[in-house]
């Protein structure tokens, strides 16, 4: 059967987002622990482009299937499995990106969905938190997934939770959403 294609996320409530994100069917990837079979040859770049033998691949069909099979292992690595292999694949920064931002409520109140280059919608909470991370070209926001998969927050992404931020009248630069803050700084 084929994999439906993300919905629209300009047309979505942060509730509908939310709604979407809880009913998100995924393999159970941690349960399943084959033999490790050796590398997919696969690399994730920091820009989110999936490259298979150093070319990208250009289905994003074909991306969303591997992201639903990919998993951090306790060593920090990352690899895709199925009931019967496990292939090591090699990430740049983070497995996905956080490419668009959807904000309801205020202060308090709000609530922050974000959809993913993969088409997967997240909403941040304390389930999945957003953490900063200061390096020498700036900062690099974080998004949790799931089980130890994040998101980088692409850079117009990090301007709108920036701009959020100011907005506010909180003690320390952050943001709101389902309840938890989340400060800007590290």
């Amino acid at each position: 059967m084929p994999m439906a294609p993300p919905p629209d996320f300009d047309t979505l409530t942060v509730a509908d987002i939310a709604r979407l994100s809880d009913t998100g069917q995924l393999p159970p990837v941690e349960l399943w622990n084959p033999a490790h079979c050796g590398d997919s040859e696969m690399r994730i770049a920091r820009d989110g482009t999936w490259y298979h033998q150093g070319s990208p691949i250009g289905r994003p069909a074909m991306v969303r299937a591997f992201s639903r099979i990919l998993r951090r292992e306790p060593d920090g690595g990352y690899v895709l499995v199925t009931p019967v292999e496990k292939l090591d694949i090699a990430v740049d920064d983070a497995p996905f990106v956080a490419v668009e931002m959807k904000a309801e409520g205020e202060g308090r109140d709000a609530t922050l969905a974000f959809r993913l280059n993969t088409g997967e919608l997240v909403t941040a909470s304390a389930a999945h938190p957003l953490r900063f991370i200061e390096h020498d070209d700036g900062p690099h926001p974080y998004l949790h997934v799931r089980g130890g998969l994040e998101a980088l927050v692409g850079r117009s992404v990090y301007y709108e939770l920036a701009e959020c931020a100011l907005a506010g009248d909180d003690a320390v630069p952050g943001v709101w959403s389902a309840g938890t803050f989340f400060a800007l700084q590290p």
